[in-house]
């Protein structure tokens, strides 16, 4: 891990217009009880003299295509790796930090956000420094989450999720949600180095019969 580094700069940055693009994710696992009841989790990460939580999230670069900036910015990130969906859950318009009181579209940010179903948790990451991990309950993520987009973003998780069915398997007919432009967006940081891998075909986030992450 010491060999894998987080991207910086922002030379091969995308944009859509004056909309910095930018791709995340929502990682989640399904813990098994010593009860053999299973409760979902969510996990988020932590920023310095931060009290709330956000989702890993980072810009998209014009040598990956959305997926790949997704599973980078896991890794980079929160140190994981998982099944990412096939579609996103939708794409939000908000602003950077650095011009919240702006009245125009500069620094704008259009974020695409995944399911990631986590596989591997790693000892060590990229932003480690930067980030900690935090594995919250459905209710506490909602209660940390810094940006009512992100408990938007969350809440259409849920739904689908609830609904039992794979996310991403949506009808080509069907439009992705679209927010409009918020005063309360976040930094959406980038960052550059390689990506681990494309993501695997979407899976059914429900299926963990085979693995379940014990915590006690």
């Amino acid at each position: 891990m010491a060999s894998l580094q987080a991207r910086t700069g922002r030379e091969k940055q995308r944009y859509e217009g004056q909309l910095r693009l930018v791709a995340g994710l929502e990682p989640n696992v399904e813990v098994c009880y010593s009860n053999s009841e299973n409760k979902l989790l969510v996990l988020m990460i932590s920023s310095p003299n931060r009290k709330d939580l956000v989702f890993p999230k980072g810009g998209w670069e014009e040598d990956e295509n959305m997926h790949d900036a997704a599973c980078r910015e896991a890794l980079e990130e929160a140190g994981v790796k998982g099944i990412l969906s096939e579609n996103p859950l939708g794409f939000w318009v908000f602003r950077s930090k650095s011009r919240q009181n702006s009245c125009n579209l500069g620094g704008g940010c259009k974020g695409f956000m995944f399911a990631l179903k986590v596989t591997e948790e790693l000892d060590s990451w990229p932003e480690q420094a930067l980030h900690e991990r935090k594995w919250l309950t459905i209710e506490e993520a909602f209660k940390f989450c810094r940006y009512d987009w992100m408990r938007d973003a969350l809440n259409i998780f849920l739904t689908t999720f609830s609904k039992e069915k794979p996310i991403g398997m949506r009808e080509e007919s069907v439009e992705l949600p679209i927010r409009p432009l918020s005063d309360a967006g976040d930094e959406c940081q980038m960052a550059s180095s390689g990506c681990f891998g494309k993501p695997s075909s979407v899976q059914h986030l429900q299926n963990t019969s085979s693995k379940c992450i014990v915590q006690g």
